[in-house]
């Protein structure tokens, strides 16, 4: 065999899991279809980065009409995590229960939050988290933050205190970047911008890096896998684009939840003809992506002169807010929003992006997509379809309206909003979703494939639901199970 483990993706789902795994002293093997991410003056270009889409891949997927599209899905060692905000943020409590939403209710999950208390404690000391426990709907947490929060800047510090005075319980965002070390390099936000440096606590710097610190742990770039190979219910081997083949004893899933059930489907034979994993013909469905919008709250004689910005989330409308007391998502910072970024994202004229930029505070919207079996990832002709039916859209403009609403009360008078496209998959999740029935679901709650004893998955595909925060910190307390599962014996 080529290792004991093998893990497919290197973002934060295969990186933690590697990096739990490596004091076993089992050979593991972590492949990457990228490279590692070189540092150049283009990685803190704003123009670069927004305008002519540097980073983007050299692909296209199609969309519900088979229409083409880039997707915003990145292909590097530590993977979306090197261009994330840097959000980690728990899930609520009640985001593991059923919620009665505008658009529908949720299924739950088939475990609690205090199921997964103690590995998001792990994780959040693993990712070196900075925050306090001042938000209202906090869960409840077996340790503190490891570090204090990222400081406001004065603007921020003064909307803060905005918002206090109308009501609203503002709060410290969840965080996983060194700020002074990250302010050495550039002055620029990190969201969105890919770290180089170490400074941001990304899949590479964290679990990458620590995993390779054991003799026993390789990872391969320029790896990407086309297919599993399976013989009865154990998977045997992994084929690669240049035609490698490997073998291992335990395989790991973690390409994210667009690829990984694309090579699940992808992996159909004459006994599995539905692709692998698939006994349930759940493998694709389900997927979500956060309904997400930008709000610019602009005055006209106030200047913003932040830097970064990200350091304030608002959580008064995630549990309630709409008309018969739904939940209507999360409201965070964007990190900061420059000319050159507004002009190549807007269309605007490039002065007129300006003057906005400079008066404006930027804010990211967020609400909960629910689960749909129609809305899905297939495979036609070896490219990958995703035909993303969004949900709840209703309470996404309701969230939208009374946020809107809540910036003008607190003192400003323009406040201007616009909803994200589809070609930004960032928070995608839910196409191999966990449960305990294996006629219902792909994985078990400890993402062990139930058709498979020696396949799990350690990314965002196993989530039942998409809550309303990111993702990042959920996938990486997901991925600390997997690990734990493996390491006693579980895929062997």
């Amino acid at each position: 065999m080529d290792a004991d483990i093998i893990i497919v993706g290197s973002g934060i789902g295969g990186a933690t899991t590697a990096a739990a795994l490596a004091p076993t002293g089992r050979r593991i093997l972590i492949l990457e279809r990228g490279e590692r991410l070189a540092d150049a003056p283009h990685c803190r270009d704003p123009q670069a980065i927004f305008r002519d889409g540097r980073f983007r891949p050299e692909e296209s997927w199609l969309d519900g009409e088979g229409r083409s599209f880039n997707p915003g899905n990145y292909y590097y060692v530590g993977g979306n995590s090197k261009f994330y905000g840097a959000v980690l943020i728990r899930y609520r409590a009640e985001d593991f229960r059923p919620i009665r939403h505008m658009g529908g209710t949720t299924p739950g999950w088939p475990v609690g939050y205090e199921d997964y208390e103690p590995w998001y404690a792990r994780a959040e000391a693993m990712f070196e988290v900075r925050g306090t426990e001042d938000d209202p709907t906090d869960p409840p947490r077996s340790a503190p933050f490891p570090h204090p929060p990222v400081p406001d800047e004065p603007e921020i510090a003064d909307l803060r205190a905005r918002l206090r005075r109308i009501g609203l319980h503002p709060s410290h965002l969840p965080l996983g970047v060194d700020l002074d070390r990250w302010l050495e390099r550039a002055k620029t936000p990190w969201d969105a911008f890919p770290d180089t440096t170490g400074a941001k606590m990304d899949a590479e710097s964290v679990g990458i890096a620590q995993a390779l610190r054991h003799p026993n742990v390789t990872l391969l770039t320029g790896a990407r896998v086309t297919a599993l190979e399976a013989d009865g219910d154990r998977v045997t081997a992994l084929r690669l684009a240049d035609g490698r083949r490997l073998t291992a004893a335990t395989v790991v899933l973690a390409a994210g939840a667009v690829n990984t059930a694309a090579l699940l489907l992808s992996s159909g034979s004459e006994a599995h003809p539905r692709g692998l994993a698939n006994r349930s013909d759940q493998v694709g469905r389900n997927f979500m992506n956060h309904n997400a919008s930008a709000v610019l709250a602009v005055h006209p004689w106030r200047r913003n002169r932040s830097v970064y910005q990200k350091t304030l989330m608002i959580n008064d409308y995630y549990l309630t807010g709409g008309p018969e007391g739904e939940p209507l998502g999360n409201v965070q910072m964007l990190g900061r929003v420059s000319g050159p970024i507004l002009a190549a994202t807007s269309g605007l004229p490039r002065r007129a992006a300006h003057w906005i930029a400079d008066h404006a505070l930027d804010l990211y919207a967020m609400s909960e997509d629910l689960p749909s079996p129609d809305s899905r990832v297939t495979v036609e002709n070896g490219r990958i379809r995703l035909d993303w039916r969004r949900s709840n859209w209703e309470a996404h403009l309701a969230l939208v309206a009374r946020l809107k609403r809540d910036l003008r009360r607190a003192g400003y008078p323009l406040v201007l909003s616009r909803a994200f496209d589809r070609r930004t998959p960032s928070h995608q999740c839910g196409t191999a979703r966990m449960g305990p029935d294996p006629a219902t679901s792909v994985v078990d709650p400890w993402g062990r494939a139930h058709d498979h004893p020696n396949l799990f998955v350690a990314d965002a595909s196993v989530l039942p639901t998409s809550a309303a925060v990111n993702p990042a910190l959920t996938v990486a307390a997901h991925a600390l199970r997997v690990a734990h599962r493996i390491s006693e014996g579980a895929g062997a």
